[in-house]
């Protein structure tokens, strides 16, 4: 098979696969550029639980094994397999997941959480990182098969594990990243599947107009266009006075014999123009090539309207992906410097999604000195404690996360308006495996871990102060770092 040969025949093969699916042809032409097939055989190890995070792997052909050991035991904990095997579709496992691994620890710029070794002869793609990210940046369509998938692993990790916290912490991450970019990511899908009909209206449009338009009429639609790069972005428009330009403009339009006159009169009206504003600008263009120019304005606003959309949506998938990164500080030394406040607004990100109906509020002391310590898990003590007040709170209330330093220590406060703690339970709260959470809802593990990681990690202490309408968790930490807690220590529980 020559050179050539192959090449079309690897397209179509990642065309057929449900996470490349939705991909154009230039990123088709893209992503066969980077592919690179390579076979296992039989038991051959593609990487091993705790290697530091290199590749992304496509299964092509053939099966994989996941293990781990759990307790000196060694678990599969799942199999992935090109050929359909009824005894692997547990847990709702989705069809995609059986076609990619390594994805997670790449995300959180981990390591792997698992060993993957092939099960017979086994062809993959393995990306290196930087492909990957390029992969997710340039082929946004892989991140909606990418999500589903991820948050499918996370759960069932969770199950397999009986709830070990760390894997309850990475579940809250997975859990708010998938929300957050479901909006950026569905919006830049929808817009690259409208946009190549858009164009072709837009191509159409300009012939059309070109044929009909006089050399005065051509020099008024340009200038139209040039006021139209001019106009801010709309604040305040009045729904009814916007539903009213909209109609005004569309009967216009469809009088004039616009063929599209819904859609320019939308867009007209999104911009928070009117049909004076249009009719001022289009006086100079007479009746017989009108039509032509509102259906090339149409085309015009449709195509501006879904490139903005994406270039809304790209900025904000890495603002993500940066506070991700952050959030996780799994890329950094363990034990570092660092702002606390940082790290607090960093877990509001990625609790967003349960953070709509709250009120929050920042009280932080200016000049915060930094902690000597370790971010990521101290991520996972404001996690546990945002997810908790919010909860209490049935997910509407005030939040206030109050920051300032106490002598040699610094104290964070996490506050909510919630039903309080009763005064028989707050004693046991930091018990393992005590929750007054409901069944299924909580495995008594998060603020266990909390403290663990306070009290043990960061030679800190962590209280409460609870009545109904104001329970505050109060954290001191050290200055100094982890060896000197002893003046942080708390009384109040």
């Amino acid at each position: 098979m020559t050179r050539s040969a192959r090449t079309g025949e690897l397209r179509e093969t990642l065309r057929s696969l449900e996470i490349f699916a939705g991909l154009t042809e230039d990123q088709l032409d893209w992503l066969t550029s980077v592919s690179h097939p390579t076979t296992y055989q039989d038991g051959e190890v593609l990487f091993h639980d705790g290697d530091a995070a290199t590749h992304f792997y496509v299964l092509l052909d053939g099966g994989l094994v996941v293990t781990k050991v759990v307790d000196g035991r060694e678990e599969v904990l799942t199999r992935h397999s090109t050929h359909d095997d009824p005894a692997e579709q547990h847990d709702n496992k989705p069809s995609a997941a059986h076609r990619f691994t390594g994805e997670l620890p790449l995300l959180t710029e981990g390591g792997y959480v698992a060993t993957v070794a092939a099960s017979g002869p086994t062809t993959v793609l393995a990306y290196p990182k930087a492909v990957f990210f390029e992969m997710v940046a340039r082929c946004q369509g892989v991140a909606a098969v990418l999500l589903p998938v991820l948050a499918w692993r996370i759960k069932s990790s969770e199950v397999q594990a009986r709830n070990r916290a760390t894997v309850e912490a990475l579940g809250t991450l997975a859990a708010g990243l998938a929300h957050e970019l479901n909006n950026p990511a569905a919006a830049v899908a929808r817009a690259a599947q409208e946009l190549g009909t858009a164009v072709e209206r837009l191509v159409a449009g300009a012939q059309d107009w070109g044929a009909a338009a006089a050399p005065g009429e051509r020099t008024a639609f340009d200038r139209l266009v040039a006021d139209l790069d001019g106009v801010p972005p709309p604040t305040g428009i009045d729904p009814l006075d916007q539903a009213d330009a909209e109609d005004e403009i569309g009967d216009w339009a469809d009088r004039a014999g616009a063929r599209r006159p819904d859609t320019l009169a939308a867009a007209v009206a999104d911009l928070g123009l009117d049909l004076d504003w249009l009719g001022r600008r289009l006086a100079a263009v007479g009746q017989q090539a009108l039509p032509a120019a509102l259906d090339h304005l149409a085309a015009v606003l449709e195509t501006r309207a879904l490139t903005a959309e994406l270039r809304a949506a790209g900025p904000r998938i890495s603002q993500l992906v940066a506070a991700t990164r952050d959030y996780a500080n799994l890329d950094r030394a363990p034990e570092q410097q660092f702002s606390v406040t940082e790290g607090i607004d960093n877990t509001l990100t990625m609790l967003r999604s349960k953070l709509g109906r709250v009120r929050i509020v920042r009280e932080y002391a200016p000049h915060l000195p930094q902690l000597r310590g370790y971010p990521s898990e101290l991520n996972q003590v404001w996690t546990n404690l945002v997810d908790n007040a919010v909860d209490a709170m049935d997910g509407a209330g005030t939040l206030t996360l109050r920051a300032h330093a106490e002598g040699s220590c610094l104290v964070v406060e996490v506050a909510d308006t919630g039903h309080g703690i009763p005064a028989e339970t707050l004693p046991r709260i930091f018990e393992p495996f005590y929750t007054t959470k409901d069944v299924g809802r909580g495995t008594g593990l998060g603020l266990h871990l909390s403290y663990r990681i306070v009290t043990q990690r960061h030679r800190g202490s962590i209280t409460t102060r609870s009545v109904p309408g104001d329970t505050r968790m109060i954290v001191r930490l050290p200055l100094g770092g982890t060896t000197d807690g002893a003046a942080c220590a708390g009384t109040e529980q």
